[in-house]
């Protein structure tokens, strides 16, 4: 005697196959209309942060990083162009870990909101400024790097 009742189901059905139904087999041999495939895909799950500190959020639905950073950004209540760049499992700035063309099921997001704007006069004095500048794929520019004993380097105010 069962313990539970089965489930009902929105459809009227218990959820219950009947294992004597016959359910029809595809083709093997490759000829035939093709069948419709009722699997859908899974829901891929992300778990994300601040990285300067928050609770943790859980986001899906994206394509691209525009809708990452949308979906970031409405799992926070922020808005999407705070977010400078995201890493991958790691709340420091660091760029070695900077997010990029594929994200792992496994990976945690740690998103780096933008600062205070500083300005800065430099006079140029060599013939490169020691700056490797990126993208963030949502439209905004940020300092990747900063190449050492160079004219940037020499700056106290950039970090």
């Amino acid at each position: 005697m069962p313990l539970f009742k089965p489930r009902k189901r929105e459809d009227g059905s218990n959820g219950v196959e009947d294992p004597h139904a016959h359910h029809p087999r595809p083709p093997t041999n490759g000829h035939g209309p093709p069948q419709e495939s009722t699997v859908t895909r899974p829901k891929l799950v992300f778990h994300c942060q601040q990285a300067h500190g928050s609770p943790t959020g859980i986001i899906s639905g994206f394509t691209n990083v525009k809708e990452l950073y949308q979906k970031i950004a409405e799992c926070y209540d922020i808005p999407s162009e705070d977010i400078l760049f995201c890493t991958l499992n790691t709340h420091k700035v660091d760029m070695t870990k900077l997010l990029g063309g594929q994200i792992g099921l496994d990976d945690f997001i740690f998103a780096h909101r933008k600062g205070r704007p500083k300005e800065v006069e430099i006079t140029k004095t060599e013939d490169a400024l020691g700056l490797t500048i990126t993208d963030n794929g949502a439209g905004y520019a940020f300092i990747k790097r900063i190449k050492e004993d160079s004219v940037i380097d020499r700056i106290k105010h950039i970090e």
